[in-house]
């Protein structure tokens, strides 16, 4: 009988390390030379670059966060290191927003905290709001500019408290003392300014009209507006107060924007700053956009409350 042989083969050694750095570097090589995305095997986010991502903000910003009608337009993009400064421009502002470097996330601030404060710390208290005297007829008014998203957030939620409270309490549109927005906003302040002076029942109509298309035309004909009386109004108005001279004479702007005067005494005797600004019995407050909580907030008022505060309106805040 044969006998059995056994072979033994030899296996060498294997140095590890050896071999994860020449994996290593053949994938580094590769990334290198565009054969392989390193960023991706290794669960990375991927890093657009500075054009792809302001363009990608801008497509958002115009989906969903501008007023119908308009757009916003890409003026420039900074790398700041870990992210993106995006300046764009919307109406004839320049805004910087913030975005992640893979276009992932957009940011409308970013707060530097590197930099050394020059004050002191406090310990950060809310303010308590001031009291708001009870009337047997609240006064109600709020301070917007009529292209001013966040302004037409608040219309949004403030109609249907004046359709509700209308023949209880006296609620006003006013306007702020400079405009943002360009002419179209100086001309759409006047346009209301004359509705609510003059056609005052059709003026939640055009408004709910309004802060929806931003068509001040179709608005003017859905809510049955009067136009020749409206066009009258307008220009008697422009000449009253000489809207239009001191929009074209920029030695009277404050700072980059032109005055608009109407309620420049009551922009004055209230403070007001900027768009929206709510004031109830003479004193400014500070309330959530939602028709529920503006209803409430002129409800408590009341020294005898109606029985239509009772009525619910809708707890939801509105969209800018």
């Amino acid at each position: 009988m044969a006998e059995e042989k056994s072979i033994k083969i030899k296996i060498p050694k294997l140095d590890i390390w050896r071999i994860l750095t020449i994996v290593f570097a053949v994938i580094i090589l590769a990334q290198i030379f565009g054969l392989l995305n390193l960023t991706g095997l290794l669960g990375l986010p991927n890093t657009l670059s500075s054009q792809k991502v302001g363009e990608k903000v801008v497509d958002y910003i115009n989906q969903n966060l501008v007023q119908p009608g308009t757009k916003a337009s890409l003026i420039s993009v900074t790398d700041k290191g870990s992210f993106y400064q995006v300046i764009t421009s919307y109406q004839g502002q320049q805004i910087p927003v913030y975005a992640s470097k893979d276009g992932s996330y957009l940011f409308l601030q970013a707060f530097d905290m590197t930099e050394t404060k020059t004050t002191q710390p406090t310990q950060q208290t809310q303010e308590p709001q001031q009291e708001v005297p009870k009337t047997d007829r609240p006064e109600a008014r709020v301070f917007i500019m009529s292209y001013c998203p966040y302004g037409l957030q608040f219309l949004k939620a403030y109609i249907p408290v004046m359709e509700l409270l209308g023949n209880k309490a006296d609620l006003y549109v006013n306007f702020v003392d400079y405009a943002m927005h360009g002419d179209k906003e100086i001309e759409e302040n006047t346009r209301m300014y004359c509705i609510q002076k003059e056609q005052r029942d059709k003026f939640t109509s055009y408004l709910r009209c309004f802060v929806q298309s931003g068509n001040a035309s179709s608005c003017i004909a859905e809510a049955k507006i009067d136009k020749s009386k409206l066009d009258a109004c307008m220009q008697a108005t422009d000449k009253q107060y000489n809207i239009t001279g001191l929009a074209q004479d920029r030695s009277k702007w404050l700072g980059n924007f032109p005055p608009y005067p109407i309620d420049s005494e009551l922009n004055e005797k209230y403070g007001v700053q900027g768009s929206p600004t709510f004031v109830l019995n003479g004193v400014t407050i500070s309330v959530s956009r939602a028709p529920e909580s503006i209803k409430q907030a002129i409800c408590s008022a009341f020294k005898v409350q109606p029985s239509e505060c009772s009525q619910k309106l809708s707890a939801t805040t509105e969209s800018p």
